[in-house]
């Protein structure tokens, strides 16, 4: 999956805002100021193409005992965050979407009841 692709799949989403909070080089996605996936984009020109995105903690464990390219994030919370190598032909770009939308529904999940109905604005 290209990183277009992805971006524009992000900027699709209700509420979402892309930016450089931490450096020139890390992308991040954000829904209403939280954080839903984060990416090098160094890394991604020298071939590291991957992602960083939130989950649940169960599910969690099973992705990463299921496929080699979901690891624990990359200088993340481990427990709540999964780094996704995105285009080594193992996950399918609808697989890849699915758990973009996994990681912005746990954000979403985690607003306060006056940014939900915020984003019910959009």
């Amino acid at each position: 999956m290209h990183i277009d692709c992805i971006r524009n799949y992000c900027l699709s989403k209700k509420g979402v805002t892309e930016e450089f909070p931490f450096d020139q080089d890390t992308l991040v996605f954000k829904v209403l100021g939280k954080m839903f996936l984060l990416t090098s984009l160094k890394k991604w020109e020298e071939g590291d193409q991957s992602v960083n995105l939130k989950c649940d903690p169960e599910w969690s464990e099973e992705l990463r005992a299921q496929y080699s390219s979901i690891y624990g994030g990359y200088h993340m919370n481990k427990k709540h965050w999964n780094t996704v190598a995105v285009n080594n032909n193992e996950l399918s770009d609808s697989f890849i979407k699915q758990l973009i939308d996994h990681s912005y529904d746990l954000v979403v999940k985690g607003l306060s009841n006056k940014q939900k109905e915020q984003l019910r604005g959009f």
